[in-house]
């Protein structure tokens, strides 16, 4: 039952205040036809609006169900409205964006219900006012009497207590107000039906009770309720309390705010897309700079990678400092001393502060605790490097398979020795350096491939066979076009070495040389080639007196150790990839790591290392005794006892040279000092650790050179820290060696990738002044989108939606427009780094740099949308605090 108590209302005008409703007192049954008559402005609408909950009474109490709504709060009105009311309006206030059905189903997407409940619900509406046949039609296809048996429909469709229809045929002819008085008072049966009307005909006809107003004052009522309302007892009014609010948690979701605003924006297809496209302008900005930014980046990245490949972080057994050396052979240390003013032309100490820099800057590593170091993975090293090379001492001598011709070493290269050049000497360094291009570093044919196999695929394309998977296996290495040097061919005996020297003599003789006919090879024919890895030490013979001959130059001795050794086999042939720019020209062997380490173990295990390592006082290629520091101070029965510990033929021979020193009258003093003498010529000033490394020798774990190669120049520079850090724990602690080491282009390359970033980071904030605009430009586009949908803004206030509800709608607009834009932006930049491609390529010889990162594009996405949505704040705010009543009459 519902029950009005004393209610007034009053609006300010001015300084003066309108008495809309002056103390209505009046009750309604549950289930009558209630009509309320009276003149234009007599406060009977005001009256409705406040049963209905649109507007607030300033004075009294409106009691529903024995429940006052003084308490009430914004969210029971807006469940009093969804599930207790059903408005229907003179207007109809229907939605024109939406479909007949849709609109019928707005009170049920209000409430929360599921969609196939509320399609359901909103048909059997329709079915019951007669509109089955036009429920996927738009209002503007209906006419008049159809949309009020729509708004009927959709009255009744959350099946309300009461129905407040006001003038419903107040803009009908009177057939279709007929049908429409029908409806309504079939209604009526089972439900309170308030009906305000100036019509007194339709009043009588229809109607169970009337009411009269005027002036803001009930003067009449044809059938006042005699009972008195039964209120609620404070439980009764808890339990209520409870129901109500369980029912005002459910509400609008924001996929259906998004559906209703995309409908809305469909409307004004052209407004939007101009809009949108407005919107986007600063995301293609930004996201054209990082496209070009990221592949300017990943080119560097790329760049850096292979750089790094030819110039590593080196760490040397014995490290010298490159810039000093450097600054002084161009004569730039020193610079700040006095002024020759004496007249005469002095000195200036360039060679010799050469050599002093050099010998200030030269350091010992220990490669032994280093490597182990870096095997323990430091600071998650392994991440930032794409491989850690280890190099030795070890000669890595191959032989041609075929010793037909006597024994044909193909490493370390001959080629320079047929030409007539010393290999000793700096000037093969020259002419190799002049005929490769590189710096002040002679070419080896024979070259290691990095440890990390992934590098392989990314370094190498293969053109037959496949890559090495054990020591004994390498591979061909040609250039992009299948060529190899001759250089190359000539140090793997392809070429005859011998032609050579012929060549050289015709050049001295000043005679002109013929052009060589060029040759080919079929990949068959290269991966048939086979060769012998010789050790260093196999090319020592032990003599019947116990020494040890070097037998190099004996080609008989040479060909049984080439004959003997253990094969190597060419299994493929590979070129450089697309994507290693770093790749030689001229052609080689490249082998595994595995091989150089197996060379290491076949050296150390030789005869005549074990035979030095088991007498390590003693030269095993002289039989003498290593030249220390005690020899100047043997005395006799010192020679005596190194007679006694030597061989016998070798004791026996030094003995016969005492004894004749003492027939010639010298004494053992003078004796010990002859033979100090002599042992230090036989001796050649030979040591335990020369020898060792002569013979080849070396520790796996002790390597010559290390080369650390980073992923690029940000890696580089972690690596650094991680190697400084290192230092710094040395020098705390004490102990240990601290690490020096060589970085090559450090220096020359180091500040590249900072400078792209500042410079993307300075247009990006350029840009992004466009977006500041747009998101401007989007709240106003909302703003007036909020002008322009105020009526719907009081139709769904009317019919249960919440202030959070509205707002929701809002904010789904300026999402869905934030969205759109984000995504055109990307969509146009994407189809403007087609040509922007072509042209760089065209003008850089660089293919595909610019693209969107992807990462980058969804962050411009969501960045658009967040700026959209902030920019649509105020306006979505705005709409939220709409007077419904006012709204509603918004034209």
């Amino acid at each position: 039952m519902l029950e009005l108590k004393g209610i007034t209302k009053d609006y300010p005008a001015g300084d003066s205040v309108v008495h809309a409703l002056k103390g209505i007192s009046v009750t309604f049954r549950d289930q009558e036809f209630v009509s309320i008559l009276g003149q234009s402005g007599c406060g009977k609408t005001t009256l409705l609006n406040i049963i209905g909950g649109l507007d607030q009474y300033t004075r009294g109490d409106l009691v529903i169900n024995g429940r006052s709504t003084k308490s009430y709060l914004d969210r029971d009105w807006d469940t009093y409205r969804n599930h207790s009311v059903g408005f229907v309006f003179q207007s109809y206030n229907l939605i024109p964006h939406q479909s007949v059905i849709a609109n019928v189903e707005m009170a049920l997407l209000l409430s929360g219900a599921p969609k196939a409940e509320r399609r359901q619900r909103a048909e059997e509406a329709l079915v019951q006012v007669g509109l089955a046949e036009h429920m996927h039609k738009r209002p503007n296809q209906l006419s008049g009497g159809q949309m009020q048996r729509v708004a009927i429909a959709r009255a009744i469709v959350n099946d309300p207590e009461i129905i407040l229809a006001d003038e419903p045929t107040g803009a009908l002819d009177t057939d279709t107000s007929v049908e429409v008085m029908e409806i309504l008072k079939r209604l009526s049966r089972d439900r309170l039906v308030i009906m305000v009307t100036h019509n007194p005909q339709l009043a009588e006809e229809y109607s169970d009770r009337i009411v009269r107003i005027s002036d803001g004052v009930l003067i009449s009522d044809s059938n006042p309720v005699d009972s008195q309302v039964e209120y609620l007892t404070e439980e009764q009014i808890q339990e209520h309390a409870v129901a109500d609010a369980r029912k005002g948690k459910r509400g609008m979701s924001y996929l259906s705010a998004i559906m209703l605003s995309f409908n809305n924006l469909m409307t004004k297809k052209g407004r939007t897309f101009l809009t949108a496209f407005a919107g986007s302008i600063g995301i293609i900005g930004i996201a054209l700079i990082l496209s070009l930014s990221d592949g300017a980046q990943n080119y560097i990245a790329e760049t850096e990678e292979s750089t790094m490949g030819d110039y590593p972080l080196t760490i040397q057994e014995t490290s010298i400092d490159i810039a000093s050396m450097m600054t002084s052979m161009m004569g730039t240390a020193g610079e700040a001393a006095s002024e020759n003013t004496s007249g005469e032309v002095e000195s200036k100490d360039l060679v010799t502060d050469m050599v002093t820099s050099v010998a200030d800057g030269a350091n010992e590593n220990d490669m032994e605790a280093i490597k182990k170091w870096l095997d323990s993975n430091p600071g998650d090293i392994n991440d930032y490097v794409t491989a850690i090379e280890y190099s030795y001492d070890t000669p890595l001598n191959v032989y041609k398979s075929d010793t037909s011709d006597g024994p044909v070493q193909v490493n370390p290269a001959t080629v320079m020795d047929s030409l007539g050049f010393s290999t000793s000497g700096s000037t093969q360094t020259e002419m190799m350096s002049s005929m490769s291009g590189t710096s002040g570093s002679s070419y080896d044919v024979w070259t290691a491939l990095l440890p990390n196999r992934e590098l392989w695929d990314r370094d190498y394309d293969i053109v037959a066979g496949r890559m090495p998977e054990s020591w004994n296996e390498v591979v061909i290495y040609v250039d992009r076009n299948d060529r190899i040097s001759d250089y190359t061919l000539y140090a793997l005996g392809l070429l005859d070495q011998s032609d050579l020297r012929g060549m050289m003599a015709d050049v001295i003789a000043g005679k002109r040389v013929e052009e060589v006919e060029q040759t080919s090879y079929t990949y068959d024919e290269l991966m048939d080639l086979a060769f012998k890895l010789v050790p260093e030490s196999s090319k020592y013979a032990e003599q019947d007196d116990g020494t040890w001959l070097d037998m190099e130059d004996d080609d008989a001795y040479m060909t049984d150790v080439v004959n003997s050794a253990e094969e190597v086999r060419v299994v493929g042939i590979v070129r450089p990839s697309e994507d290693n720019d770093s790749g030689s020209n001229w052609g080689a062997v490249l082998y595994t790591p595995e091989l150089m380490e197996h060379m290491v173990g076949l050296v150390n295990d030789s005869a005549v290392v074990e035979a030095q390592q088991g007498n390590p006082s003693t030269d095993i290629f002289t039989g003498m005794p290593f030249q220390d520091s005690s020899t100047d101070e043997l005395t006799m029965e010192g020679i005596e006892a190194l007679i006694s510990q030597m061989p016998a033929e070798q004791g026996a021979q030094l003995q016969a040279y005492v004894d004749q020193l003492r027939s010639e009258g010298l004494s053992d003093e003078e004796i010990a000092s002859a033979f100090s003498r002599q042992m230090s010529q036989q001796t050649d000033n030979a040591t335990y650790d020369g020898n060792l490394e002569k013979l080849g020798v070396a520790d796996l774990d002790d390597p010559y050179s290390i080369n650390i190669y980073p992923n690029d120049f940000e890696a580089k520079e972690y690596v650094d820290n991680l190697i400084a850090e290192y230092n710094d724990d040395i020098a705390a602690s004490g102990e240990g060696t601290e690490i020096q080491y060589t970085d090559i282009v450090g220096t020359l390359m180091s500040s590249v990738t900072d400078i792209v970033n500042a410079i993307t980071y300075i247009l990006i904030a350029f840009v992004a002044i466009s977006l500041v605009v747009s998101s401007i430009m989007i709240g106003i586009i909302t703003y007036i989108s909020v002008l322009e949908r105020t009526k719907e803004i009081g139709i769904l206030r009317a019919i249960g939606a919440s202030k959070r509800d509205v707002s929701r709608i809002f904010t789904a607009e300026t999402f869905i427009i934030g969205f759109v834009s984000g995504v055109l932006g990307i969509a146009v930049t994407v189809l403007l780094d087609i040509p922007a491609n072509m042209i760089i390529e065209q003008v850089a010889g660089v293919a595909d740099l610019a693209a969107v990162p992807v990462g980058a594009g969804i962050a411009l996405v969501l960045i658009s949308v967040v700026l959209s949505l902030v920019a649509g704040v105020a306006p979505s705010r705005m709409a939220a605090k709409k007077d419904p009543v006012t709204a509603l009459r918004t034209e």
